[in-house]
């Protein structure tokens, strides 16, 4: 357990990295938030973190970043506060498949990650987002740009491994069943487009933006329900 102290501070730091991908220090931290603590205390907070497993210094000299646990943490928050009252503003499209392929679409464009929907029963799938994606700086590293590849060259043939349960799913780095990466984080949910069962997923970095991806995954549950209702 950590204080709530920490937690606050935890979760400022986590979405400090999320945003900027780079280690956040205890100086940054003093300055931008109030917390009512010199850096000296938000050091001793930070290293009490890094013991229980939250966070970790790449370099003695550089500052934190999250772990899986801290993202973990984050996410549960998150889904927690998720409302259901955020609605997409699309067009009831009656063709399913014109339809699946907008929302890939605007689902890559709204995240700036990579999206997929897969029709699990007629084996379809569309994808969207290389555009988007590659602009994250992950994608300099030639060994995460390789791995992502390699992710979905594989992804749609171990689908059946996710364990998915009825709202939204969330599966950070080495908790995704089907990949030997431990650098990327899955949202994920399972829908019906009018009978067809369909799995729609994003799939990005593990520090993508989960505040917003979250909501956007919950907005279009909603229109969906909405639709075929």
């Amino acid at each position: 357990m950590i204080t709530e102290r920490q937690n606050q501070i935890l979760d400022c730091l986590t979405r400090e990295y999320i945003k900027t991908a780079e280690p956040v220090g205890s100086d940054f931290l003093s300055k931008k938030y109030n917390f009512g603590l010199c850096p000296s205390t938000i050091r001793i907070e930070l290293q009490s973190l890094i013991k229980n497993g939250y966070l970790e210094q790449p370099h003695t000299s550089a500052g934190r970043i999250p772990t899986d646990k801290a993202y973990r943490l984050l996410v549960n928050k998150l889904l927690e506060e998720e409302t259901r009252n955020k609605e997409l503003i699309i067009e009831k499209i009656k063709d399913e498949f014109k339809l699946a392929s907008e929302l890939t679409k605007y689902l890559a464009e709204a995240s700036s990650i990579f999206s997929t929907l897969h029709f699990l029963n007629k084996k379809l799938s569309w994808q969207a987002g290389w555009e988007e994606i590659s602009k994250e700086p992950e994608f300099n590293n030639q060994i995460f740009l390789s791995e992502f590849v390699n992710f979905l060259d594989d992804f749609e043939e171990n689908i059946k491994k996710l364990e998915l349960k009825p709202s939204i799913n969330v599966f950070i780095g080495k908790e995704i069943p089907c990949s030997r990466t431990n650098n990327l984080s899955l949202i994920c949910s399972r829908q019906n487009f009018n009978n067809y069962d369909s799995l729609i997923v994003l799939i990005g970095p593990k520090r993508m933006n989960y505040n917003k991806n979250i909501q956007l995954m919950g907005s279009l549950n909603n229109f969906l329900e909405s639709l075929y209702e």
